[in-house]
């Protein structure tokens, strides 16, 4: 057993769900960040392409598209999955069943990927088990092979399978996407192999596993334009492979959020925070640097956990990396949604200010990178890749699911412990923040010796974006300086704007599925 790995992951009683079949974690896997759409749809294609009659295929999506392409050229996503079923794989998913499609909601294209899955032999439901304005948000991908020699491999993170997704790192787009709706997408996913395989398998099971229906309330089925799904009761999935072997050196635990519900799920009964939970241990532990990339920094209960850290250490620094917009396109969304963001920030300010630096992206045209990610490196020791973003809907209330790793490899790039802490940086952790860095700052991949020591990345990464913003400032006069961030400004609300948008905000933006209990003593 890794001493550090301990130190950093969950134990069973810190998980806090007695109910799961899920592992403490796993050590022996190989973990490789996919970083942006392309890249990982190059890798899932791959591995679909590979499967053969008797392997297995299982997914879980809050979003898909079935024409949707994973390669230039194809397949699209709807074609490798019923490609896959057709060649005799069990191809199982679960889709989430989607708000209405008014709503801004994607409801028609899931329920065409699972018509078209299904058409060729394999078996999608679509999923609504959840609480009241709550999704299932979990984004994973399984493929097991029956055949010795191939490696198992899963996908964790927060790639939909979905248009606007397949864009790369120098962000000119999804391809697929009309012009005029063109938006550069900056994501992540993880490629883990070795025994952790097992784990996100257990996941899906023990949601497929549950007997309570799948349809919701008959209230929300009837404002479906289209017909309700028939069928409530899944088949049988085939038995468990054993777990594969170890191939490498991370520990990876799988962290989940569900609420509690009524059915309860039986994996669950009283929910699961183990991501809420994952991330505050490892914040009481950050002592030089956490760096987060970050679609949904909403809560401000959330962000003070991460100011607790600021103040409790007056030598760490945070590196936060945000959109510049919000991704919504109704005011009855958006507008809840800045409330959020602005209260998270400035508990984050008040923390440390000299501290904490806040940046967006844009590409080398100037235009605004939605960033989709959802990561965090505490101390390059330990990271997260996964679904769940920072408010109170991914640590309480939605599905999620997300990765942490520890990798037993010691860095030797100096500083070897910036941390001084003694377990030394590791270089799965350290390596996933320097790729991120090199992509953002429009660095070659070898130059990178002022990004390792902590304090010096900070510095770099506050240069870098205040040197683009004078840039702009001044007219875009002379060459455009390289690197792609810029200082992050939220939006400010007016009084009668944040008194109107705080009741949208926690009944339906971020909901809240704490205990009144929990929330008076702002604990996850």
């Amino acid at each position: 057993m890794d001493p550090v790995a301990e130190r950093w992951l969950l134990s069973g009683p810190e998980r806090g769900n007695p109910w799961t079949r899920l592992h403490g974690w796993t050590q022996g896997n190989v973990v490789v960040p996919l970083i942006d759409g392309r890249r990982y749809f190059e890798r899932l294609a791959r591995a679909l392409a590979a499967t053969r009659r008797g392997d297995v295929v299982l997914f879980s999506a809050w979003r898909g598209d079935a024409d949707q392409v994973l390669l230039d050229g194809g397949p699209t996503i709807g074609d490798a999955l019923a490609g896959a079923a057709r060649r005799g794989v069990v191809v199982r998913g679960l889709m989430w069943r989607s708000h209405v499609e008014p709503l801004g909601f994607s409801g028609p294209q899931n329920r065409a990927l699972v018509e078209r899955v299904n058409a060729a032999g394999g078996e999608v439901v679509l999923d609504h088990r959840v609480r009241p304005f709550g999704s299932h948000h979990q984004k994973f991908v399984v493929v097991r092979f029956a055949r010795p020699g191939v490696d198992d491999v899963a996908f964790v993170g927060g790639i939909d399978l979905a248009r606007t997704r397949r864009d790369d790192g120098l962000h000119g787009g999804d391809p697929l996407v009309r012009r005029e709706d063109l938006e550069p997408w900056h994501d992540a996913q993880l490629e883990v192999r070795g025994p952790a395989v097992a784990d996100v398998e257990l996941v899906f099971r023990e949601r497929w596993e549950d007997p309570s229906a799948l349809e919701e309330p008959p209230w929300v089925a009837l404002s479906d334009e289209q017909e309700p799904q028939r069928d409530r009761e899944p088949s049988t999935l085939p038995t468990m492979s054993a777990p594969p072997p170890p191939v490498g050196s991370c520990a990876v635990q799988v962290l989940c959020t569900y609420p509690r519900r009524v059915p309860p799920f039986p994996f669950a009964r009283d929910g699961e925070r183990s991501i809420a939970h994952a991330y505050a241990k490892a914040l009481r532990r950050a002592r030089a640097l956490v760096y987060v990339e970050e679609q949904y920094l909403w809560s401000r209960d959330v962000a003070e956990v991460f100011a607790s850290a600021l103040r409790r250490n007056a030598r760490l620094r945070m590196v936060i990396v945000v959109p510049r917009l919000v991704y919504e396109t109704s005011p009855m969304r958006s507008i809840p949604a800045l409330l959020g963001h602005g209260a998270a920030l400035r508990a984050l300010c008040r923390a440390a200010p000299d501290r904490v630096i806040v940046v967006d992206v844009e590409n080398h045209d100037s235009a605004p990178v939605y960033v989709h990610a959802k990561v965090c490196v505490v101390d390059d020791v330990w990271a997260c890749v996964g679904s769940g973003n920072l408010n109170h809907r991914s640590w309480t209330y939605d599905s999620e699911l997300t990765a942490a790793f520890v990798d037993a490899t010691r860095d030797p790039r100096t500083p070897m412990d910036a941390a001084g802490t003694g377990e030394g940086a590791r270089i799965a952790a350290r390596d996933l923040r320097l790729e991120l860095a090199v992509e953002h700052l429009d660095r070659d991949p070898h130059d990178v010796a002022d990004l390792i020591d902590p304090l010096r990345f900070f510095q770099a990464i506050r240069r870098s974006a205040h040197r683009l913003e004078q840039w702009h400032h001044d007219g875009e006069h002379g060459p455009r300086p390289p690197g792609r961030l810029r200082p992050h400004k939220a939006a400010s609300l007016s009084p009668w704007q944040a008194a109107i948008a705080a009741p949208l905000y926690e009944a339906m933006i971020d909901p809240d599925g704490r205990s009144w209990r929990m929330r008076a003593a702002r604990t996850f």
